[in-house]
């Protein structure tokens, strides 16, 4: 019976499972999250292309007209530069994606990726557009210096102790004991962790504002030929990874106000 093994491994795990092991598996999960965002574009890998800030792309459409624009007659110039060009451009945080044939070429190194594409592909120089602002935009230290923070808050938790049994002599049984963890220790890995998600609202705010702005002034200036628009992937993985390292601040101050709480209750 596999399933039942299984189940009762389980139920046998389970008590053994302490409070820092579930904060644990939310950074974790937060870490991978940020590591994915800052990854995209990096390479033509499968589901990577998918995961940009912003992109950029050659689309004919009814262009909009409005009373301030002083020359509505130059999205028919524009229009006739452009032609029957259909190159996307796509941007992370550490490389861009050209898509001119349905397949997404990935490189860090917009130099190269511009001299696969033709002038008829790209003639008003989106890949030059989405290079500046990858370099004069795009800031990827915060994250990374957020994942690291999480890292190390991850590693003290693993320092917290366990589940054990011990030898009750005055019952002759064994019972389970769980100390609790150093004080010090878990106010280094809250103020961490804090910072981490400080960094991470940061980063994500900025990189949520800049994108929309850029995708608006882009589109405007592309009127009726360009349009440019914001990743949805990117954004998700970024919110929920700040969410992620939310939850885990608010669980190790309620962890160190209750352990608190507790040794002045004992200590009466």
């Amino acid at each position: 019976m596999p399933n039942v093994r299984f189940a009762v491994g389980i139920q046998r795990l389970i008590p053994f499972l302490g409070y820092h092991h579930v904060l644990m598996i939310l950074i974790a999960v937060a870490i991978i999250l940020l590591s994915l965002l800052l990854a995209g574009c990096s390479s033509s890998s499968p589901l990577i292309p998918g995961i940009f800030l912003i992109n950029f792309y050659y689309d004919q459409y009814t262009p909009t007209y409005d009373p301030t624009q002083v020359d509505p007659g130059v999205t028919a110039a524009i229009a006739n530069i452009v032609g029957q060009a259909q190159l996307e451009v796509r941007v992370g945080y550490f490389g861009l994606c050209v898509n001119t044939d349905g397949a997404f070429l990935c490189s860090n190194n917009a130099t190269a990726l511009a001299e696969q594409v033709s002038i008829d592909q790209d003639p008003l120089n989106l890949v030059w557009v989405a290079t500046t602002f990858k370099d004069a935009v795009v800031f990827p230290y915060l994250l990374i210096v957020a994942i690291v923070l999480a890292f190390v808050t991850f590693l003290l938790l693993a320092t917290f102790p366990g589940w054990h049994e011990e030898h009750d002599a005055r019952t002759g049984s064994d019972i389970d004991i769980k100390p609790f963890p150093s004080r010090p220790v878990s106010q280094v890995a809250l103020a961490l962790i804090f910072i981490a998600s400080i960094f991470v609202l940061v980063s994500v705010l900025w990189q949520h504002t800049a994108s929309v702005a850029a995708a608006q002034i882009a589109q405007d200036f592309g009127n009726g030929s360009v349009r440019s628009g914001v990743g949805t992937s990117a954004m998700v993985l970024g919110w929920f990874g700040f969410g992620l390292l939310v939850v885990v601040t608010i669980g190790l101050l309620v962890m160190i106000l209750s352990i608190h709480l507790l040794d002045k209750l004992t200590d009466e």
